[in-house]
């Protein structure tokens, strides 16, 4: 199965947020072909462990589950989505990461890869909360955190954390943007001299494979990840985002560059097999 295949079979799930449960039974799918095993995090999180062929610390990967519901309650049981020439149209929000990351647990059968940590979050989208299940504290990012914590409980700590979601700093044309600074909207955090010089080298990595990335900020999970993972500074755990252009954005249908989701693939690969702290 390629990275557009499983694209596409992500985008047609109707998983809005607080029911990314209904996208599950696809995750679990995919990961039968695989050596990869399949843990859930309250409520709705997934944490995929997939064993590495280098010996390294395992790298975490993340994305999130969870769509904007544009449909009400007059939703279609597989939601529109079509491979263009050069994009692929549908609900790419995070449909587009969620199938990169899983495309590298296949990836990691055939190359050199340290053991991966496949991080699939709830509730990272915020709009339209009457749509919501009727649960209490749910709130923007909280699967992130609740994965976060879950590492952290059992000491099971990345070198790192890639996010992989959507951008929409380019508008209407391809691009992929890198963010880095996971504390911009958290002044009282000051990280490390350690992890600074750590998110240094991951950004030098990636912008020498690729110049023309799009140094930005935004806020998603990898703010969660980043301040949750290193809320006592003590364990120095980069945490940084890959983002494909999106347009339009938190619309419907949004178009992703088929172009910058092989660049996205081709950076993974090449830092899964090369890089080292």
């Amino acid at each position: 199965m390629n990275v557009f295949d499983l694209i596409k079979k992500c985008a047609q799930s109707p998983s809005f947020s607080s029911y990314e449960e209904r996208i599950h039974s696809i995750i679990y799918e995919v990961c039968a072909t695989t050596n990869a095993q399949i843990s859930q995090v309250k409520d709705n999180n997934l944490f995929i462990y997939v064993p590495g062929k280098k010996d390294a610390l395992p790298v975490a990967l993340t994305a999130h589950l969870d769509k904007i519901n544009h449909w009400g309650g007059n939703y279609p049981p597989s939601l529109p989505c079509k491979i263009e020439s050069s994009k692929i149209v549908g609900q790419m929000d995070d449909a587009a990461g969620l199938g990169i990351c899983l495309f590298m647990i296949f990836e990691s059968i055939k190359y050199s890869f340290p053991p991966l940590f496949i991080l699939l979050s709830e509730m990272e989208e915020s709009t339209h909360p009457h749509l919501l299940k009727n649960k209490q504290n749910l709130y923007p990012g909280i699967g992130a955190v609740r994965l976060a914590e879950h590492l952290l409980c059992r000491k099971q700590l990345p070198s790192c954390v890639i996010t992989i979601d959507t951008t929409p700093e380019f508008k209407e044309q391809p691009g992929i943007a890198f963010y880095d600074r996971f504390w911009h909207m958290h002044p009282s955090f000051v990280p490390s001299s350690v992890l600074l010089d750590k998110i240094i080298k991951m950004k030098q990595f990636f912008l020498e494979a690729n110049p023309y990335i799009l140094e930005s900020n935004a806020n998603n999970d990898y703010i969660e990840y980043g301040l949750t993972l290193n809320k006592n500074n003590d364990h120095n755990i980069p945490s940084i985002a890959l983002e494909p252009a999106i347009y339009p954005y938190h619309q419907a249908p949004e178009s992703v560059y088929c172009s910058d989701i092989l660049q996205i693939v081709d950076l993974l690969r090449n830092f899964l097999q090369r890089f080292a702290f």
